[in-house]
């Protein structure tokens, strides 16, 4: 059994920026490449799970949603992290879908896709509903750049790979 990272993509791995869609508009937190190959050097494998509701809202593509994705997936090789893969939810909030965060589903088939140990891994996401998703599918999970939320949290991703090593 493997340990692994469930992180939420958007103000936890980038910075938010609203419906992003266009792979130009990535922009990342000054420790995410640093603190992602830390823990990945820790033997963890390293997972996102992100809600794409503009999908839904027909506000853009899955095939855009595949771009900015494959950008990511550049950038984080060409800084020798490798993310072993990326579920998406594409649907918009009132669509009932069942694999929408905090829906536990997306990472359960990751779980059982990568034969992770649940006891070993976490979820990391700035959101309640990521938070919730972790819970619900038996990790710890923490909040990170939420300062608000009152779950357990970290400052940052460089707090994680600290308090992992």
């Amino acid at each position: 059994m493997k340990k692994a990272i469930f992180f939420d993509r958007d103000d936890t791995l980038i910075v938010n920026k609203p419906y992003l869609h266009k792979p130009e508009d990535i922009v990342y937190f000054s420790d995410t490449f640093s603190a992602l190959k830390k823990i990945q050097d820790l033997g963890y494998l390293l997972f996102i799970v992100t809600n794409q509701s503009g999908v839904g809202r027909k506000m853009f593509t899955i095939d855009d949603v595949h771009k900015v994705h494959q950008k990511l997936l550049s950038d984080f090789l060409a800084h020798n992290v490798e993310i072993s893969d990326i579920k998406i939810c594409p649907h918009a909030p009132t669509d009932g879908c069942d694999c929408r965060k905090p829906s536990p589903k997306m990472i359960l088939e990751l779980i059982d896709q990568y034969s992770v140990d649940r006891d070993k891994s976490l979820m990391v996401g700035d959101k309640v509903i990521d938070y919730e998703a972790g819970v619900a599918a038996g990790l710890q999970s923490f909040i990170v750049n939420n300062p608000k939320s009152d779950l357990p949290k970290l400052k940052s991703l460089t707090e994680l790979a600290t308090r992992l090593s």
